[in-house]
């Protein structure tokens, strides 16, 4: 892998190999989840994959919270990628509909920007940053792909309106430890010190306002494909009887 100092660099060997390992993985899994799609098989392949995926996020959150690398701003996993983490575990583990309308709508908007421009600073080692911040992400990406392609949990509009009602909760949380902490998860409570997207948006809480319509307006845009490749089903299912003879 392409190390440079103690920042990972974009781009680099490292990050098109990570992507690659994204794209191959993905496929894979709409294909092989087709296949196997209302099987035991199907079963074995959930239960595996969410499991390891739990057990890495968990992995994570217990590292950051160790006394030597606590940080009240970073540690706690008030992130909308920590809760997404969990959430998707949860979707592969029991397929809620729920679960998987939240993880369709984050893990295929907020996710993909941690892969293409990512955000990798090695604070312990290059081989244990690398990995974990890989692994999380890439695995968040395949969950959504695999749920929606692979096992087709297609989104509709109560698929919207639980990912609008599931973002407010997060922000309404979050927003209220910040206030009470003096932190900033998901730059709710400040603007951000370094520059992003959010300084087009305008000054805090007007970009709240913005960001959110936006993420509300291109979620609506993922929605209506799903929405019009539906054909109107009918509840009548009377048929005429065939003619004698």
């Amino acid at each position: 892998m392409h190390f440079v100092g103690d920042s990972f660099v974009r781009w680099g060997i490292g990050h098109q190999t990570m992507l690659a390992v994204t794209v191959i993985g993905s496929v894979l899994l709409i294909v092989v989840g087709r296949r196997i799609r209302g099987t035991r098989s199907e079963t074995v392949l959930s239960v595996v994959f969410a499991a390891t995926l739990f057990v890495v996020a968990v992995i994570h959150v217990v590292h950051g919270l160790l006394p030597v690398n606590f940080r009240l701003q970073g540690s706690i996993p008030l992130q909308l990628s920590d809760v997404l983490r969990f959430v998707s575990a949860y979707a592969l583990l029991t397929r809620r509909f729920w679960a998987t309308s939240v993880v369709y709508y984050w893990g295929l908007t907020f996710n993909p920007h941690s892969l293409i421009t990512p955000n990798l600073h090695y604070t312990d080692s290059p081989i244990y940053d690398f990995t974990m911040y890989w692994s999380l992400h890439i695995f968040v990406m395949w969950a959504a792909i695999y749920l929606t392609w692979g096992l087709a949990h297609r989104p509709n509009w109560r698929s919207y309106r639980i990912a609008i009602i599931a973002t407010l909760g997060w922000a309404v949380v979050a927003f209220t430890f910040n206030v009470l902490a003096g932190t900033n998860y998901g730059f709710l409570n400040a603007t951000p010190t370094s520059a992003s997207l959010l300084d087009l948006m305008g000054d805090w809480p007007v970009y709240l306002f913005t960001a959110f319509i936006a993420m509300f307006v291109v979620w609506a845009l993922i929605t209506l494909p799903w929405m019009m490749r539906r054909r109107p089903v009918t509840t009548d299912r009377t048929e005429t009887p065939a003619s004698p003879g």
